[in-house]
């Protein structure tokens, strides 16, 4: 089932019996993320440009008698999220600490499967709830937005100050690379979420660099990457290690701009290049399509 139409899925408004509750499976697939531009605005009712990636995390919960099994965060978060007894089972190809939102990813899957009914952007808001909580992390609605409302082949602009989202086609020439700058850290444990005097200037910058993105030739959106970046610096969010790898790849031939992606303190460098031979041995990023919510018929 594809969730992320608008529409509430159909279950049953009462609550489950208990052998309803031991015979569910369902399986959530969501995506990774990537966001173009338009960092650090999400808490500040700004702009972003994300699109999802085919990179996903599932999870399994099906439903058991009596406990719950699984590793212990997850059943936590599980717990949070008002599920009832079940197994809970997690694979994926989402890497942890590297700036594509693999804990985002996981909180939604598990609020998809809890819930099963629920409307896209409920889902999103109980996801960073039981984030926040259990995880203890000061995420705001990017990451769970562009997995929810993610079109194949499409960009998401989202609009923090109401929630509205438009798909916005990425053109053929923007080519995107990831490159792993080796430097992982968990936001938990960062200053990740500290006022700093400039972020009012780096939001409302930051906004127009997004607006000016949509329409943006390749060599246009290289420099509005490279500006983000040095606007993150400014925030406080990157490392003077990370600054010393984006510059140098800012500076290769080929680049047309790079920036230090994600919530900060390292992770992925997005870049965007003249053509794929560009930074060989390192993949092109393929956008995906949305989260699903399937229910598994057992025989």
């Amino acid at each position: 089932m594809d969730i992320t139409s608008g529409a509430t899925l159909g279950m049953k408004s009462a609550m489950p019996t208990k052998s309803e509750v031991a015979q569910m499976h369902r399986r959530a697939t969501v995506p990774a993320r990537v966001n173009i531009i338009g960092e650090h605005t999400d808490y500040a009712g700004g702009l972003s440009l994300p699109f999802a990636i085919d990179k996903t995390l599932v999870l399994d919960a099906i439903g058991q008698d009596d406990g719950y099994s699984g590793e212990s965060t997850i059943v936590e978060l599980w717990k949070a999220a008002g599920g009832g007894p079940a197994k809970l089972e997690v694979s994926s190809e989402i890497p942890i600490g590297q700036g594509l939102s693999s804990s985002a990813a996981l909180c939604l899957a598990v609020v998809l499967c809890a819930r099963g009914s629920i409307e896209p952007l409920e889902a999103c808001k109980e996801a960073q709830r039981i984030e926040h909580e259990v995880l203890k992390t000061p995420c705001g609605l990017l990451d769970q937005m562009a997995m929810m409302y993610a079109k194949q082949g499409c960009a998401t602009l989202i609009d923090f100050s109401n929630h509205s989202v438009q798909s916005i086609e990425i053109p053929e020439n923007w080519i995107f690379k990831l490159v792993d700058s080796g430097i992982h850290r968990d936001l938990a444990s960062t200053s990740y979420s500290e006022g700093n005097q400039y972020q009012e200037i780096h939001v409302t910058q930051e906004n127009e660099r997004v607006r000016k993105a949509i329409a943006a030739s390749p060599q246009e959106l290289g420099q509005l990457l490279n500006q983000s970046h040095a606007s993150l610096r400014s925030l406080g969010v990157s490392l003077p290690e990370m600054d010393v790898q984006v510059e140098a790849l800012q500076s290769t031939e080929g680049v047309l701009g790079a920036r230090m992606m994600g919530g900060g303190f390292g992770g992925m460098i997005l870049v965007l290049v003249e053509n794929s031979e560009v930074l060989p041995g390192v993949d092109i990023v393929v956008p995906s399509g949305p989260a699903l919510l399937e229910e598994i018929l057992e025989s």
